[in-house]
């Protein structure tokens, strides 16, 4: 597993996913899940929408479905929060629970990819747009999922 936040090869325990078609990108908080969608080619990424969770409940397993059923992906990358030093905490282990709970409930397949760095360039491109984080909450959800999915997608053409 990578412990540099720059290298950005696959995590172990991956799933294979289809190199062609559209995949889909989780950016997994307690709060908001991002997601981005890409091409079918795979070569760009970008938003797509963020899921409010509610505290005691369990995952928005039903609005994911809406949106799997209406962009069709072959594939799921979700985020891993690894800590700084490449360790996996308990938010890795709860990414990586969620994702089991997807992959079995959609039947799709799911790898995890380092997700270090992506909310503070999420937060550096608002920033950048002249906009405010606290004014644009799902949207840091959303590019941050769009991050994790552009480098992704950028180290598999690599």
């Amino acid at each position: 597993m990578p412990t540099d936040p720059t290298d950005t090869r696959p995590m172990a325990s991956e799933t294979p996913v289809p190199t062609t078609g559209r995949l889909f990108a989780m950016d997994w908080g307690e709060k908001r899940i991002g997601l981005a969608t890409c091409d079918p080619s795979q070569k760009i990424a970008q938003p797509l929408a963020t899921l409010v969770r509610r505290p005691g409940r369990r995952f928005p397993l039903k609005q994911l479905k809406t949106y799997l059923d209406s962009h069709r992906p072959v594939g799921i990358v979700i985020g891993l929060p690894l800590e700084s030093d490449g360790r996996e905490g308990e938010p890795a282990r709860a990414a990586r629970e969620l994702g089991t709970l997807v992959g079995t409930k959609t039947g799709l397949p799911v790898t995890f990819w380092d997700e270090r760095m992506t909310t503070a360039r999420a937060l550096r491109s608002i920033h950048e747009l002249g906009g405010s984080p606290r004014e644009r909450r799902g949207d840091v959800d959303q590019l941050s999922a769009t991050v994790i999915l552009q480098t992704y997608l950028d180290s598999r053409r690599s």
